[in-house]
């Protein structure tokens, strides 16, 4: 039976503007199982958070099409959850209240009892037990982030967007906050797609990094393996990991260098955006090609 993707890409661009226009991204392919952790990066203008905005229905793609589930994307959906940079809280709301009104969407057949009960172990386990009753004002910045990332996680989606969600907190709070993310994932096998232009963080979090080059018409170039698994993975000895420098060169050496003089790379070359090349850096193991995921027929 052929394996299919929980979220399959298939030929995606988007151009603002009439066909004339460059396509700020086009031909992206690329798919993500169940449970998986996958991470994009690319340098500013390549489209990143348009592809994600395409993923979470909040923008609909010039050709091409998502598909979750063996569905196709063609609106938000209480499916998806989405983490944005900023908290997005609503401020007149409680800790509490703020994820109950996810929960009452999800869920609209439910008591008060039963969604204070959900929210509670929500709340629980993003760490926040004792602020349930705490309006946003009251909070930190890195408990704000929590609440958002446990209204996320408490529809139960099926696939979780995350738009940088760390890079306005500071180092020692986006470190914690990167630490719990990576447990409740584990704990919860959840599928998650994320923005990141942070090469150390998606080297901790990510089972696959997808690498992008530069906009417009802005393509995928690799997609790299995490080799690092992911119970091996602790971000106060990362660095210490026998394959870690080989990743993170690898990466570093694609933003600076590779990203810039990609098109040049492939002239000449018989470039499938189908088959895009998985690089496992640090193995001697052959690099297998990416699996190929056809355009759905039209019936």
């Amino acid at each position: 039976m052929e394996h299919r993707p929980l979220i399959s890409v298939e030929g995606l661009a988007r151009r603002f503007g009439d066909a004339s226009q460059p396509a700020v991204f086009e031909d992206i392919w690329f798919g993500v199982d169940k449970g998986e952790f996958c991470c994009l990066i690319g340098h500013s203008g390549c489209g990143k958070t348009t592809i994600l905005n395409v993923l979470a229905g909040l923008d609909s793609p010039s050709e091409g099409a998502v598909i979750v589930d063996n569905r196709e994307i063609d609106g938000p959906s209480l499916d998806r959850a989405v983490i944005f940079q900023g908290h997005a809280l609503l401020p007149w709301l409680s800790v509490m209240g703020n994820i109950a009104f996810a929960v009452s969407s999800r869920w609209p057949s439910w008591d008060r009892a039963k969604v204070q009960e959900h929210v509670r172990r929500f709340i629980d386990l993003v760490g926040l037990k004792g602020a349930e009753n705490k309006r946003p004002a009251q909070l930190s910045g890195g408990m704000k982030q929590r609440v958002g990332i446990a209204r996320a996680l408490s529809i139960q989606p099926k696939m979780l967007l995350m738009d940088e969600p760390f890079s306005a907190l500071d180092a020692l709070t986006r470190g914690m906050l990167q630490d719990e993310v990576l447990r409740i994932c584990a704990d919860t096998n959840q599928t998650v797609f994320m923005i990141t232009h942070d090469v150390d963080e998606a080297i901790l979090l990510a089972d696959k990094i997808v690498l992008m080059t530069n906009g417009p018409g802005a393509k995928i170039a690799e997609i790299v393996v995490n080799t690092m698994p992911r119970n091996e993975r602790h971000r106060n000895d990362l660095h210490k990991h026998p394959q870690y420098y080989a990743i993170r060169n690898h990466l570093v050496e694609f933003l600076v260098n590779r990203s810039r003089a990609f098109d040049q790379e492939i002239a000449g070359q018989n470039y499938d955006p189908r088959r895009v090349k998985l690089v496992k850096p640090g193995l001697a193991a052959v690099n297998p090609p990416a699996e190929v995921v056809p355009l759905r027929h039209s019936s």
